[in-house]
């Protein structure tokens, strides 16, 4: 999955990951998507939870299509909490 760090990459930084470790979750064959993100106020974004080799962890990632640019950009990226790295496991999200 091609996504253009070039606005957030140093953010992720802050979290101690970088694009390439994102880009590793998203590109993992057993990615769980989750669209819109669960989280989204606007319900514009995308919630990818993948395991990274390099960084040794599930991570979610935050994505954003834009319509505009025909972009996807990486929003924001981190270790998975206990609700996703279950999600990840199962293969998906809890049956509603």
């Amino acid at each position: 999955m091609a996504v253009d760090w070039s606005k957030r990459g140093g953010y992720i930084a802050k979290r101690n990951l970088t694009p390439a470790q994102a880009d590793e979750a998203l590109d993992d064959p057993y990615r769980v998507l989750i669209v819109p993100d669960y989280n989204s106020r606007s319900g514009d974004s995308a919630r990818i939870i993948g395991y990274s080799q390099s960084a040794g962890a599930v991570l979610t990632v935050i994505t954003v299509f834009s319509h505009e640019d025909n972009v996807t950009y990486g929003a924001n990226a981190w270790r998975a909490n206990a609700r996703d790295r279950r999600y990840y496991e199962q293969g998906g999200m809890d049956d509603e």
